[in-house]
């Protein structure tokens, strides 16, 4: 699938990986509806630039802000790629310091945003997608997820954060079964540690030792990185149904 006279909606475009793809996906000559909260740089980023590119405001854990946004892509363009950035983690154990069991509260809050949220993009973008003529390849689309390393080797603290994404690794084959009778197909990314906006926050000296964990490169992976992945599985017919690792073979320690 080449992606120039197509559209690409973005989910969680507006910073990060989602932002990386959004440009990468333009430079390729796609249209780009980026959709992001409302208070987020979204409008901001598309006027830099300018050209083929707009803005959605929606929550993705709103189902009526998600329908709305897929009704609504301002392109004439068939629309043939969703990619799903949006997530956030938050430290929780089983048990607090004192041995009190965890707090539900912010383990919903984690899962609502990144498996709920998810699914909203997956279900409306496939149902949007499925609108489409196929192509010459007999293919109408396809959907990138996003995941994390922390699926397979969640660390301590990450109980909500591995649970959630864990869930949207095992939603990627039964997605790319379910909707291979429209000729869509589903991806996954699992990336490891990331050199985004989050990691600002990180004094350099943490900084430095979570690339030097990496065993090669021996660095935080960078945002384009992820968005060249993520346009390849696109434009790659063959890819269906793959969690794919991006994280130069590290393996997450207990801590």
């Amino acid at each position: 699938m080449q992606l120039d006279k197509t559209t690409v909606v973005v989910c969680g475009g507006a910073s990060g990986l989602g932002l990386a793809t959004v440009q990468r996906a333009h430079a390729a000559g796609a249209n780009v509806l980026l959709v992001d909260l409302a208070r987020s740089a979204g409008a901001e980023v598309v006027a830099s630039i300018g050209e083929r590119a707009k803005f959605a405001a929606a929550d993705v854990t709103d189902p009526e802000a998600v329908a709305a946004a897929f009704d609504a892509v301002p392109f004439d363009t068939p629309v043939r790629a969703v990619v799903h950035t949006a997530g956030r983690g938050g430290p929780q154990r089983v048990l607090n310091k004192a041995g009190e069991p965890a707090q539900l509260a912010p383990f919903e809050d984690v899962l609502q945003l990144n498996v709920v949220g998810t699914f909203n993009v997956l279900r409306f973008g496939a149902a949007r997608i499925a609108q489409e003529d196929t192509t010459e390849d007999d293919e109408r689309g396809a959907i990138v997820l996003t995941s994390s390393v922390a699926a397979f080797e969640g660390q301590i603290g990450q109980l909500a954060y591995a649970s959630s994404k864990a869930a949207i690794v095992g939603m990627t084959i039964c997605a790319a079964r379910d909707l291979a009778s429209r000729r869509i197909r589903v991806c996954t990314i699992a990336p490891g540690i990331f050199d985004t906006p989050l990691m600002n926050k990180v004094p350099e000296p943490v900084r430095a030792a979570l690339g030097e964990s990496i065993p090669n490169p021996q660095r935080m992976g960078r945002p384009e990185e992820y968005a060249g992945l993520a346009v390849h599985i696109l434009e790659n017919p063959y890819l269906n149904g793959a969690t794919v690792r991006l994280d130069g073979a590290v393996r997450m320690s207990p801590a």
